[in-house]
C-alpha cells in the first residue's frame, strides 16, 4: 500500500502528465484506497485522515474482504481538556500585524480543508486530516492564565490576536465559553484585542466588544472565503454561510464595533473571480476595512487540499494548481516572509491591483489593527498586596 502523501503526488504527476487528466488521477487517489467512506466522514471537509508528519508509521483504510469498512462509526467532534502553562503565544513574523495571540482550542471543528493551521495537530500526535476537524482541545483555564500573565511584572502591552491559529468561535464554544472568559479578563485591564472569525457566534459577545470598541480596544475581522453557499459547504462544512457571515458584519458595525472583511484564502481558478463582489457585500453590509491571503498549503495542507480539489472539482484540478504555483516559485507553497501571503509573479500582482481598485471602489481602506494601548490597567491577583500609591 502506497504512503497517502505519496498517492496524492503520484495522482498530481499523472494529473499534469500529457494525456493525463483529473478524472484519471482521481482514480488513482481512489486506488490508492487513502480515502474514509462519505458515511464515516458525513459533514467533514477533509476526506483523509493521514498519520502525522512526526509519526514513525502511517494508517491507511483498506477493504480485508470482511466489510470492516462498513461497520465503522461516523467521526464525532470528541473534546479534551488540555492544560497550558501558559495561553499567550508570541510571534516574530515581519508580515503580521501582532507579535502575541491567545488561542482558546486546539484544532477547529469548522473544518475549513484550506486550513493553514491544520498541520499543528501533528505536535499532538494526530493527523492534520480528520483528526483536526473532531479531536478538538479546550482550554477551560486560559483566563486564569491570561490574568496571571498580564499581571506578570514588566508586562508590555500590545494588541492580542485572537483567531490566528483556529477560529475562537467555532461551535464548541457555545459550550466551553472559554473566548468569551477571555474576553471579559481584556475588557477588565482595557486590553486591547483583535479578533479573526468565520462564525457568527461572535455577536453573542456584542456586549463585551461594543464597550471595548467604544474605548478602541476591540476589532473584529470576518473573513469570507466565497458567496457561493454550495462551494462554501464543501470547503468550509461547519463555518457560517457566507450571507450569515455578511448579516454579522451588519451586527457587529451596528454596535459601534469597528469590523473588517478578509477575503481569505483567495484560491486562483476558484474563487479569486468573486474578490470584488465580496468586497462590495461587505462594504454594503458595514465593514470598513479590508485585506485579502492567498491560499497557503503547508505540509499536510497540500495532499488534503488536493484530494479535496480532486473530489470536487476534477476539471478544475489542473488549473488551479498551475496557477498557485506560478505565484509560489513553482511549488505548493512558499513560507518566504514578505511573498507567503500574496505570492509572486505577474498573477500575484495582478490580484493585488484588483484589491486595491475594488477597495477604493467601495469606499474599503486597508485592514489595519490600530487599537489604543495606554488604558491598560493589570489585573490584581487574589492575595497579592495592594499599593498604598
Amino acid at each position: 500500500m502506497e504512503h497517502h502523501l505519496d498517492a496524492v503526488q503520484n495522482a498530481d504527476h499523472h494529473a499534469f502528465a500529457p494525456g493525463g487528466n483529473a478524472a484519471r488521477a482521481d482514480a488513482l487517489v481512489e486506488r490508492a484506497g487513502v480515502r474514509v467512506k462519505e458515511a464515516q466522514r458525513r459533514g467533514r471537509a477533509a476526506g483523509i485522515n493521514p498519520a502525522g508528519r512526526f509519526e514513525s508509521t502511517s494508517r491507511h483504510v483498506f477493504d480485508d474482504g470482511w466489510q470492516t469498512l462498513d461497520e465503522l462509526p461516523p467521526f464525532k467532534t470528541d473534546v479534551t481538556v488540555e492544560s497550558p502553562r501558559s495561553v499567550l503565544t508570541r510571534n516574530e513574523s515581519q508580515d503580521l500585524p501582532f507579535d502575541r495571540s491567545v488561542n482558546p482550542y486546539r484544532g477547529c471543528e469548522h473544518g475549513c480543508v484550506y486550513c493553514f493551521a491544520r498541520p499543528s495537530h501533528s505536535y499532538m500526535g494526530l493527523s492534520a486530516g480528520l483528526d483536526f476537524e473532531t479531536k478538538l482541545f479546550a482550554k477551560p483555564n486560559a483566563a486564569k492564565l491570561l490574568r496571571r500573565e498580564l499581571a506578570a511584572p514588566g508586562y508590555t502591552v500590545k494588541s492580542i490576536a485572537m483567531g490566528t491559529n483556529t477560529d475562537p468561535y467555532q461551535p464548541i464554544e457555545k459550550q466551553w465559553r472559554v473566548t468569551r472568559e477571555i474576553l471579559e479578563v481584556l475588557e477588565e485591564t482595557n486590553h486591547p484585542v483583535g479578533i479573526v472569525t468565520k462564525s457568527a457566534l461572535v455577536t453573542r459577545d456584542i456586549d463585551i466588544l461594543s464597550r471595548m470598541a467604544s474605548k478602541g480596544l476591540a476589532r473584529v475581522a470576518v473573513s469570507v472565503t466565497s458567496l457561493d453557499r454550495r462551494l462554501s459547504r464543501a470547503m468550509e462544512p461547519r463555518a457560517a454561510t457566507p450571507t450569515l457571515r455578511l448579516d454579522t458584519i451588519r451586527q457587529l458595525g451596528d454596535a459601534g464595533i469597528p469590523v473588517s472583511v478578509m477575503v481569505a484564502p483567495v484560491i486562483p481558478a476558484l474563487t479569486d473571480h468573486e474578490m470584488e463582489r465580496i468586497l462590495d457585500a461587505a462594504k454594503s453590509n458595514g465593514a470598513s476595512d479590508a485585506g485579502y491571503v492567498l491560499l497557503r498549503l503547508p505540509h499536510e495542507v497540500s495532499g488534503l487540499f488536493k484530494e479535496w480539489l480532486l473530489r470536487h472539482y476534477p476539471d478544475r484540478y489542473t488549473h488551479v494548481l498551475s496557477v498557485l504555483r506560478s505565484m509560489r516559485g513553482g511549488k505548493d507553497y512558499d513560507a518566504e516572509w514578505g511573498t507567503r501571503l500574496r505570492g509572486v509573479g505577474p498573477y500575484a500582482w495582478q490580484l493585488g491591483r484588483r484589491f486595491e481598485i475594488a477597495t477604493r471602489k467601495a469606499g474599503l481602506a486597508p485592514m489595519r489593527m490600530s487599537l489604543r494601548l495606554d488604558l491598560f490597567s493589570p489585573p490584581v491577583l487574589s492575595g497579592t498586596q495592594l499599593s498604598l500609591f
